[in-house]
């Protein structure tokens, strides 16, 4: 596979990454551990290179999961992981409180250098701006943490252009990972410009609309409990109905050129910037193969300009978070 560099620093990744959080939970029950073990180490042997996690994502056994699978190939991959959640407060409804206190960040770094048996964190991201802490006392942390050698590299997510830059200033960021995709193209308002003035890369989570872009979703799906886009509003029923078409037009696409929606709807992310790298998540190896592929599809300017015209003409539906998620994103 193909390789791009996030940041300046020279952070260099599979042009497609693996996005993990959904092999502990989010997206119904988690799956047996073993066989996303087994998932993780077939996806090195297909070129992936680059994993996301957190230690919010579970918490902790997303980590300790990575750690297993990959200790044997920990030369060969670089792994993104974040702090700044409260993971462990007892009031299950604050446990989204934002928490990067300087303390609290090396906290979440030795623990995670132990969780995935590695000896240096690649990219370590703020996961939500904390606005009690100073972006300036973070991004020092955090370069402190470098200076030491348990850091490469510094990210930023869902973080608004003015905090970038100012984090940006005390600690070079190599990666601001936000929501992209064709069901939410926010960052083309302002972030993709300003990502390329610092020579920032931008790590596309949700890349494929959590599965509706690739077109298995409609309005008669039902989620299982468990599943958090039963409480998304971009997923409820009348959503899902109205923003059908960009799905009928990504099908359209791919027929013609004999792929699938999932892979035009990456290989449209991947065309947008040379340092755009999406991290489709996945629990089934043929989905796997199926989102690797898109990096050997090739769409022509007049591709582009077709899909982008016909995108233009469509209005999403429907919020991607609720008020109080949505609350924690720093714009």
């Amino acid at each position: 596979m193909q390789k791009r560099t996030l940041g300046k620093d020279g952070l260099e990744v599979s042009s497609i990454g693996l996005g993990c959080m959904s092999m502990s939970f989010a997206y119904g029950p988690p799956p047996d551990r073993a066989q996303m073990i087994a998932l993780l180490r077939s996806a090195v042997e297909r070129g992936v290179t680059h994993f996301d996690t957190a230690e919010f994502y579970g918490p902790y056994v997303n980590e300790e999961m990575l750690g297993e699978a990959l200790a044997p190939v920990r030369d060969q991959i670089t792994i993104g992981t974040k702090f700044g959640f409260s993971p462990e407060h007892p009031d299950p409804s604050k446990r989204l409180t934002a928490d990067s206190r300087p303390e609290n960040i090396r906290r979440v770094a030795e623990a995670s250098l132990k969780r995935l048996k590695r000896d240096v964190i690649d990219l370590f991201y703020q996961h939500r701006v904390d606005r009690t802490v100073p972006i300036e006392d973070v991004a020092g942390t955090v370069r402190d943490l470098i200076r030491e050698g348990k850091v490469r590299h510094f990210g930023m997510s869902e973080a608004g252009v003015a905090t970038i830059r100012r984090a940006h200033a005390v600690q070079p960021v190599s990666a601001l990972q936000s929501e992209y995709s064709m069901l939410w193209r926010e960052p083309e308002n302002e972030h993709l410009r300003v990502l390329e003035e610092l020579g920032i890369g931008l790590v596309a989570y949700a890349p494929l609309g959590r599965g509706f872009l690739a077109g298995k979703i409609d309005a008669n799906t039902v989620f299982d409990g468990t599943d958090v886009r039963r409480n998304l509003p971009r997923f409820t029923p009348e959503a899902r109905a109205a923003n059908r078409p960009l799905v009928d037009m990504l099908t359209r696409v791919a027929r013609d050129k004999g792929t699938t929606p999932a892979q035009v709807a990456l290989a449209w992310l991947l065309a947008k910037r040379p340092w755009i790298v999406p991290i489709p998540g996945t629990t089934s190896l043929e989905r796997l193969e199926e989102n690797l592929g898109a990096a050997s599809l090739v769409l022509s300017d007049a591709d582009l300009r077709g899909i982008d015209a016909e995108a233009a003409s469509i209005v999403v539906h429907g919020d991607r978070y609720p008020a109080h998620i949505q609350n924690t994103v720093d714009r």
